[in-house]
């Protein structure tokens, strides 16, 4: 069975979100939604959803980092486009401290067999791994005049903005192609949101995947290369 992962990393080793999707008929099925936040219990997730089958891994983070100081050509090309969103990349080096940190997991799900994937065709066999930006994601695939900011903020308004994301995919991804009916975790009265916000973009990162794998760059853009670090987004320019 093949498996669209979604995993929201937690750049600097804190909490990751989690999610999964096969397809169930003609539509997809949410699997897994989880967070964790040890390297070791993540790749072991990461075992047991994809098992030994064909499966995409949507990360959001840096997957790839070739430029010392900076900011990779993928980001410039994507802050072109989704700047006057407020969708910009934050530039990724070799000398930001979290570089480490995301090239270890990036190495270490490839390990698994996820090769990069700038380069694969729609509906291809294989394990692949992709680096994905919810917030750019959530612009294209919602038709959004400015990202959901549900980060930033008093807890009041993000949690306000958080609810309009989840209800967002609530109502949207039973419509799109593929489809995705959803039951997304509740977001708490009181307390802390982190959790459910990590999750929901992890459901996010791994409807990107899927959307890949179906419709590869027909419907999809790709900004950058493997070499130099890429950037997948849901539909075309």
């Amino acid at each position: 069975m093949r498996t669209f992962l979604g995993i929201d990393l937690g750049w600097y080793g804190k909490p990751t979100g989690l999610a999964s999707l096969v397809f169930d008929g003609d539509h997809l099925k949410l699997k897994s939604i989880t967070r964790i936040e040890a390297t070791a219990e993540i790749l072991a997730w990461v075992r047991e959803q994809a098992g030994d089958g064909d499966a995409i891994a949507a990360i959001d983070a840096p997957t790839v980092i070739a430029n010392e100081l900076g900011i990779r050509p993928c980001e410039r090309g994507l802050n072109a486009d989704f700047r006057r969103f407020h969708a910009g990349a934050h530039p990724a080096n070799l000398s930001r401290p979290f570089a480490a940190n995301v090239l270890s997991f990036s190495k270490a799900i490839r390990d698994l067999g996820f090769q990069h994937g700038a380069d694969m065709s729609a509906r291809a066999s294989g394990r692949y791994q992709l680096e994905v930006f919810p917030h750019a994601a959530a612009v294209r695939l919602f038709g959004l005049n400015r990202i959901v900011k549900y980060k930033k903020g008093r807890r009041a308004e993000k949690a306000a903005e958080l609810g309009r994301l989840r209800q967002l995919c609530l109502d949207n991804f039973p419509t799109f192609d593929p489809s995705l009916p959803l039951v997304l975790p509740e977001i708490p009265q009181t307390g802390p949101m982190k959790a459910v916000e990590d999750q929901i973009d992890a459901v996010i990162c791994a409807y990107v995947a899927a959307h890949y794998w179906c419709w590869g760059r027909e419907r999809n853009t790709v900004y950058g290369t493997n070499e130099a670090g890429f950037i997948v987004v849901p539909g075309t320019k």
